[in-house]
């Protein structure tokens, strides 16, 4: 790769240099001159650097279906974290296989199904995507919401000890097989069932094998101080790095409110606590429609949750709880507004997907709360739903501090509903809108926060840098015409000026153009 500007991932300014690749690392970097290879590339007034590391993504549930991962090849992504927000598919229990399918219906969308679920560990799983072939470099977190739900069910108490103990060993277990950390969802039941105390017993086990804890923290509106709060604190009784994933401010009376969230970052860091931030630089969030409902409507089976639903008594009570504001679950309705709640999937509502509870109510001649009710219980709780409610100053003070990396957080687009346009755009968005257009960021920067900085927090020693030895990811781009295409109404568009990306010395996107080369590798933590 020839006249490349090169920018290494650290954050130092960019240089004039070729690039030589020797099977599936980097041989040389310099003024290579003579030096000939079997393949070329003129990377004249193209930008060379290291491929993307995703700290947080989902993509194991993509995997299963598609390993390809095209989505994320195409935006210049070559290593992926995924086991995120504590929603895994592993581990796996003969009880809770079963309740585990239901509960991720609305990010399997009904393939899970048709898989044979083979596996039972994550050492099972990745062992499968292994012999299968993966688009990307792919590794995992141990899920704390798997775990709790194979232990304990869908109950909303405390463990007792034996299970506290049955939990040590399944994250434990978890770590010996590769795992990168134990993640949380900590608004999802049961995960939202959990104390502190439990997280911390949990992450001591993370932290003797030096892994981190990532987390989907209590809430992200009018308790997001409280909830980043807690996770700093796990981190520091623990011992284990902390990784608050896609940091946000979410509702329009909370905006505002980043640069006090950043404060308690770098407070925590000033006293020796290692915690970092993700962020996707979009004003909407994307999660299951159940989640708008407060946790006791989800204590137990699915079928225990909908014939709740059906209660009238029960749906008072829950719109009285959301009307009020009541403290223990994020008030999404609060949040969005009827009109900023989207149906993005829905298994048995085709009609809907697309359409707004404000929209879908008038279209039913109803109020939002019995629509949402109803789809709920029409759809068994699957529903998925893209909620609009972050502001965008505070996306660009987040995106500005030194310890954020850009995420996906991808739920998997497999085909069906109207998935939300991070899945095929963040990166080019940042370097697009917010480097060039914007400036927010100098490039060599937001370079670094793509790279190095996730790698370093996953303990990648040989990814997310440009130097001579290390792995041959690389992703080629042009700095004036990268950019975002997907929009909410149309999203599924690949984005344009990411002209190369390199997997472990193959090339998998060229001219803009995905190959379809299974290059990428199985990344086991503490494990080579």
């Amino acid at each position: 790769m020839r006249n490349g500007h090169v920018i290494d991932g650290t954050g130092n300014p960019w240089f004039k240099a070729d690039v030589g690749i020797r099977g599936d690392r980097i041989a040389s970097i310099g003024r290579l001159g003579s030096e000939r290879a079997d393949r070329e590339i003129d990377a004249e007034g193209l930008v060379v650097a290291p491929g993307f590391v995703e700290i947080h993504s989902h993509s194991e549930w993509e995997a299963v279906q598609d390993p390809r991962l095209k989505h994320s090849a195409m935006q210049g992504i070559t290593t992926s974290i995924a086991g995120q927000c504590g929603q895994t598919l592993y581990p796996v229990t003969p009880e809770s296989l079963e309740p585990l399918k239901k509960h991720l219906t609305h990010v399997t969308f009904g393939f899970e199904r048709q898989w044979d679920w083979s596996w039972r560990t994550l050492g099972d799983f990745l062992k499968r995507i292994e012999e299968r072939g993966v688009g990307v470099n792919l590794g995992s977190h141990i899920g704390h919401w798997t775990i709790r739900l194979a232990v304990m069910g869908m109950a909303d108490r405390e463990p007792t000890d034996s299970e506290m103990e049955e939990m040590r060993r399944h994250v434990e277990r978890g770590m010996k097989e590769g795992a990168f950390g134990l993640s949380s969802g900590l608004v999802y039941p049961p995960g939202s069932f959990a104390t502190t105390e439990e997280l911390i017993e949990l992450c001591k086990v993370v932290a003797r094998y030096g892994g981190f804890y990532s987390t989907h923290i209590r809430g992200e509106g009018d308790e997001v101080e409280r909830a980043v709060g807690e996770a700093i604190e796990i981190g520091e009784r623990a011992g284990v790095p902390v990784e608050i994933a896609h940091l946000k401010v979410a509702g329009k009376h909370n905006w505002g409110r980043a640069k006090a969230l950043l404060g308690l970052i770098d407070a925590a860091r000033a006293r020796g606590v290692d915690v970092t931030c993700d962020q996707y630089p979009y004003g909407a969030a994307t999660t299951m429609l159940k989640a708008t409902l407060p946790p006791w409507v989800l204590e137990g089976s699915i079928e225990q949750a909908i014939e709740r639903l059906r209660d009238p008594g029960v749906r008072e009570k829950v719109k009285d709880q959301m009307e009020s504001g009541a403290e223990g679950f994020e008030n999404f309705a609060k949040y969005c507004g009827w009109d900023g709640i989207y149906i993005s999937f829905s298994e048995r509502l085709k009609g809907i997907e697309g359409k707004n509870i404000a929209q879908i109510a008038r279209e039913r001649g109803t109020d939002p709360y019995t629509a949402l009710f109803d789809i709920l219980v029409e759809d068994q709780l699957n529903p998925l739903a893209i909620y609009h409610m972050i502001g965008e100053e505070d996306i660009r003070t987040i995106m500005a501090h030194p310890a954020t990396s850009p995420i996906r957080d991808n739920v998997p687009d497999l085909g069906v509903g109207k998935p939300h346009p991070r899945v095929y755009g963040t990166y080019p968005r940042v370097l697009g809108r917010y480097v060039r257009e914007q400036r927010i960021l100098r490039l060599e920067d937001a370079i670094r926060k793509m790279t190095s900085l996730p790698a370093q927090r996953a303990g990648l020693r040989d990814r997310g840098l440009l130097r001579e030895g290390m792995h041959a990811d690389i992703t080629v781009f042009d700095p004036e015409t990268v950019i975002d295409r997907a929009t909410y109404d149309d999203p599924r568009q690949y984005p344009e000026g990411i002209e190369y990306v390199i997997i472990n010395g193959r090339i998998v996107v060229e001219g803009g153009e995905y190959k379809g080369v299974l290059a990428g590798r199985v990344l086991r933590h503490g494990l080579g």
